[in-house]
């Protein structure tokens, strides 16, 4: 049978351990408001959240890196910085419930991860040096500091001390509820304070690329045939605007760069006259415009990482060209071109692709305007007919000529293959998986691509029956997608459909399923209906 005593002694413990973990709570949040802070007057890719989640994604291996971008497409980065943020507020948690008992030990707890979030910032391929481990350092001793206060209050005292006189052992409620509420008050300041310092980091580059005036190409595009547009509902349509299309990179934080400060550096191997070059360099060279259909590499049969734009940039081969860089297959010592980018990536790309006069460019626009910070403003490369891994570095600053012999970029290294060019590929737009048409005549359409080889046939097969010819779209160039199209005599229940691409080499979409790794997914795209 309980006494008199033990009851209000349980409820003032029960009562301990709830503060005990708001404390490691409070200790949490002041740790990452105050490491926002500091980390805008060093960079905001500093910080231990993005750096932590940085880290998080260099050391992830591939199958794991495809398995999120196909579960949350472009979200993937949101999904991970809120997951970094909820193991950390269960840790933060935990060490308060621990100082209850080990009041250093637990603000110890908040050192050591400082420690790991510092250690994680300079060991990104953008870090800066030491200075990048200031935020996670400085935020962690803030942390640790106030959950070594705030569990001060927490500390048993007799029952004469305590104000409200409880039975037993009580604590200070009135002096942590004052400490606890300052230091909400404080946190959140400094929070506010080091995000807005940091997207005012930014408004130098907002402001840089609104001052851009993309001049008239020298080599315009060609004007699209008419009948390269389909008119069906459903189909994706032969532009991507730039709000649709897809962005798959490893930045957590979006570079915002200024073009007025930007340089591109190239030099290596067969580079006789290195060159640093400005953005306003680039601009009075003469510029190429050009459609040309992009496509990720993680794209599984079917998905939508695959998008056509109209690119204006300057041509890559006569950059290089007048460095004296020669492709390989004329003697040339590099076989490969490293692009760098502001944040650390790495992207390696053939010289031969780069110089065999396809329309390989650093491309300062897209769809009329400068490049969107997403997609690299203020300057890109893409290669067409290459996978965005081997030839799309965004944000770039670095051109190094080497060989593949000698060095490994980014995704090489996790296992991707070397050289990747784009497979033969096709999907079904419309009906959506699952729908459910009326039975009599259905417009079955979509888009094929083979970039720099071209699409020459589109067939269709209802079910097991034979393939079928579709309506093909007018070819823009072969760098670009083909809308096509087929009218099926739909027949009450359920069916298969299915679609295959030939490209201009006369290879015909394989049926072999295979996975994104190492070299891009193959297969044919299928979608099950029920006609009504």
């Amino acid at each position: 049978m309980k006494t008199e005593r033990e009851v209000p002694r349980r409820r003032v413990d029960r009562w301990r351990a709830l503060a005990g973990a708001l404390s490691g709570a409070l200790a949490g949040c002041a740790a990452l408001a105050v490491a926002e802070l500091a980390a805008s007057a060093v960079r905001p890719e500093s910080g231990p959240v993005v750096a932590v989640g940085g880290a998080a994604i260099d050391r992830t291996p591939s199958a794991v890196k495809d398995w999120a971008i196909r579960q949350f497409g472009t979200d993937d980065k949101l999904v991970l910085q809120a997951g970094i943020l909820a193991v950390l507020a269960v840790l933060a948690i935990a060490l308060g419930l621990l100082a209850l008992r080990h009041r250093r030990a637990g603000s110890a707890g908040v050192l050591l991860f400082g420690a790991v979030g510092a250690v994680a910032a300079t060991s990104r391929p953008d870090s800066t040096g030491l200075v990048d481990a200031v935020p996670s350092l400085v935020g962690s001793v803030a942390g640790a500091a106030l959950l070594y206060v705030l569990v001060g209050h927490l500390a048993p005292r007799a029952a004469a001390a305590t104000p409200d006189g409880a039975g037993g052992e009580g604590w200070d409620r009135r002096g942590f509820l004052i400490a606890a509420s300052a230091a909400a008050a404080a946190s959140a300041g400094a929070g506010v304070l080091g995000k807005s310092l940091n997207a005012a980091s930014g408004k130098d580059a907002v402001a840089s690329r609104a001052g851009v005036a993309l001049p008239a190409p020298a080599s315009a595009a060609s004007p699209v045939p008419k009948a390269a547009r389909l008119r069906v509902p459903g189909i994706s349509s032969f532009v991507t605007p730039n709000k649709d299309f897809y962005r798959v990179d490893t930045a957590l934080v979006v570079p915002k760069v200024n073009a007025g400060t930007w340089r591109l550096r190239i030099h290596g191997k067969g580079v006789e006259r290195a060159k640093s070059v400005s953005f306003a360099d680039l601009l009075r060279r003469e510029l190429i415009e050009r459609h040309i259909t992009l496509t990720c590499v993680s794209n599984e049969v079917g998905g939508p990482y695959v998008g056509n734009a109209r690119w204006i940039g300057v041509p890559l081969a006569e950059l290089l060209a007048e460095c004296g860089v020669v492709p390989p297959s004329r003697g040339g010592p590099a076989d490969q071109l490293v692009a760098r980018s502001v944040d650390g990536m790495t992207i390696g790309t053939p010289v031969e692709d780069v110089m065999d006069g396809r329309d390989a460019m650093l491309a300062v626009g897209m769809n009329g305007e400068p490049l969107p910070f997403e997609h690299g403003f203020p300057v890109r490369m893409l290669v067409p007919g290459l996978y965005g891994y081997v030839s799309a570095c965004k944000w770039i600053t670095d051109i190094e000529l080497t060989t593949f012999d000698d060095y490994d970029p980014y995704w090489v290294k996790r296992d991707w293959a070397r050289k990747a060019p784009v497979k033969t590929q096709s999907r079904i737009d419309t009906p959506k998986p699952f729908a459910r048409p009326k039975a009599g005549t259905v417009m079955v359409a979509g888009v094929a691509w083979a970039q720099h080889r071209g699409i020459d046939k589109v067939e269709v097969r209802v079910d097991d029956g034979p393939w079928r010819p579709a309506d093909l779209a007018a070819e823009d160039t072969r760098d670009t997608w083909r809308q096509w199209s087929f009218r099926w005599k739909a027949t009450p229940g359920g069916h298969t459909l299915t679609v295959r691409a030939t490209d201009r080499t006369g290879t015909v979409q394989t049926e072999k399923r295979t996975r994104t790794v190492p070299d891009g997914a193959s297969g044919r795209h299928s979608v099950v209906v029920t006609v009504d």
